[in-house]
């Protein structure tokens, strides 16, 4: 049997009172905190609504199930922590948003997100939402970015910009869930000074 793949369309809102936003924050947080713990496959409707003090009823008036917690987890921290940069120069920008990135892996939402990643493999719907919302989201920054430095004259004019955004990504998630090394800024200093300024830039 063929396993379907995430649409994106947005489920059918449940009657009752107005959604809680707040309510709807901490309750994510929840979803977080449990699958840090425990893993995707393991997080329950049950363990995140004792995490959150609340009954599981409030949780299905949000969400029909785990999955679609997950994904709609992950929109809103693509939404809330993946700042876009503008400093006017294109070291800047890559240093100021691989800083933020690092920062967000390295906190608390990072164990979720080597849960989570370590779990596509197995999920084939949960990788396609995950892919077309939170690592869509990464890679469009880092795009925009190197559009922006090419306006600016920055940019070699055979600049390999796909190589350039996976290798933005790449670095901070190897060292997240493969070497357990630090995300430090002397770390982001050397992916973008020895690394992507050399690949993409002008006179490097």
């Amino acid at each position: 049997m063929a396993t379907p793949v995430y649409s994106g369309a947005t489920r059918n809102p449940q009657r009752g009172r107005p959604r809680d936003a707040t309510r709807d924050d901490a309750l994510r947080q929840a979803a977080l905190e449990v699958m840090a713990e425990v893993g995707y496959r393991a997080l329950t409707m049950d363990a995140v609504a004792a995490r959150a003090r609340a009954g599981k009823a409030t949780i299905y008036r949000r969400w029909e199930s785990k999955l679609d917690l997950v994904i709609d987890t992950c929109t809103q921290l693509a939404q809330q922590n993946l700042a876009e940069p503008d400093t006017g120069s294109l070291a800047g920008d890559l240093r100021e948003f691989l800083s933020a990135f690092a920062a967000f892996l390295s906190g608390p939402i990072g164990k979720a997100a080597q849960a989570l990643v370590g779990e596509l493999p197995h999920e084939p719907e949960l990788a396609s939402a995950f892919r077309g919302t939170f690592l869509t989201a990464q890679r469009d920054v880092l795009r925009r970015i190197l559009d922006r430095a090419e306006e600016r004259g920055e940019l070699r004019q055979d600049a390999p910009r796909g190589m350039a955004v996976e290798l933005a990504g790449a670095a901070l998630i190897y060292r997240l869930m493969l070497t357990g090394d630090p995300l430090d800024l002397p770390f982001v200093d050397r992916v973008v000074d020895q690394v992507l300024m050399p690949l993409v830039a002008k006179g490097q």
